[in-house]
């Protein structure tokens, strides 16, 4: 089944939640994947599982309480946001492969721009020299995933200085832009779209 992938520009974090849980929840066997591609104005979400006391330092930017899973981070302009609302039952996989191959999605993108990335079994998302560079933060219900991952292109990074990143104090992240990478959030989205579309392929079961 052919999955839509849909462009929506910079749009608010909470209206955009609720569109995936309404989509999530009138899911059918024949409902078709869907990846979309956005911005958003600056925001702090906090996940299910999220400590206040992450938040370091109270500031004019609001804080969403969501329900995917991880601690707090931040997502502003300059950040591309790729959400994918997947069939998980199709794919025939564990929690723990699919988050990999997301991970190895970005990773494969920043290796066309020559940068050696990784991703880390104990603290989800990729990194370069140690610095995080793209987060990953899901919801799975009835077998379908929701929320997807944060890509750091061109960000003011300064908000992430006032929060724990992910729940880990004195975690640096970092930027394309910093890396010496200057593609645009539509570059970077064109670049790591098919590698997304790849790494998430259903292989059909033959009984």
């Amino acid at each position: 089944m052919e999955r839509v992938v849909k462009h929506l520009g910079l749009v608010d974090y909470e209206p955009t939640w609720r569109a995936m849980q309404a989509l999530t929840d009138a899911r059918t066997a024949g409902t078709a994947d869907e990846l979309w591609v956005l911005e958003h104005p600056a925001v702090y979400t906090l996940g299910l599982a999220g400590k206040e006391e992450h938040l370091l330092r109270r500031t004019e930017i609001p804080v969403v309480k969501t329900d995917r899973g991880g601690q707090v981070t931040y997502h502003g302009p300059g950040q591309l946001v790729v959400y994918l609302l997947v069939d998980f039952k199709r794919m025939d996989i564990g929690v723990r492969e699919l988050v990999r191959r997301i991970e190895q999605a970005v990773i494969d993108t920043l290796a066309e721009a020559g940068i050696k990335a990784n991703g880390d079994v104990n603290a989800p998302g990729v990194y370069v020299d140690g610095a995080k560079i793209a987060s990953l933060g899901l919801r799975i219900k009835n077998g379908a995933v929701y929320h997807g991952l944060s890509f750091n292109v061109d960000m003011d990074l300064t908000p992430f200085g006032w929060i724990n990143p992910c729940g880990y104090a004195n975690l640096r992240v970092t930027r394309l832009k910093d890396l010496g990478v200057s593609w645009t959030v539509a570059e970077t989205a064109k670049r790591l779209l098919p590698h997304i579309e790849r790494h998430l392929a259903v292989t059909e079961r033959t009984e």
